[in-house]
């Protein structure tokens, strides 16, 4: 009896992590599509590739996890360059991809 709890918890764990990490993909995912849509290049392959996890101590003194997310966009559908995003939670704290241009700037 006790190994089938346990099993249960792992198994209750197990699905939570897969749920949040999900959650976290389609959050960096709209967070790409829409840099991409505001900065008025082609965001490529159309998804984001997961890089790195980390665990790290939020405010509240609790562990949570820090995923690291790459994508791939393009000025003029010839070249290729890498964007990357970190979230903790669902929480953007670091952003490298393309830019808005300038006012005033020809494309």
């Amino acid at each position: 009896m006790p190994t089938l709890i346990i099993l249960m918890i792992v198994s209750a764990m197990a699905f939570a992590f897969w749920n949040a990490s999900r959650a976290a993909a389609e959050r960096a995912e709209a967070v790409g599509r829409d840099a991409c849509r505001v900065a008025g290049v082609q965001w490529l392959d159309h998804s984001v590739h997961a890089i790195g996890l980390r665990v790290y101590r939020q405010e509240s003194g609790w562990l949570g996890f820090e995923r690291t997310f790459r994508f791939d966009y393009s000025h003029n559908g010839e070249d290729r360059h890498i964007g990357r995003l970190v979230l903790r939670g669902d929480r953007l704290v670091s952003f490298s991809g393309p830019v808005m241009p300038a006012p005033g700037t020809i494309p």
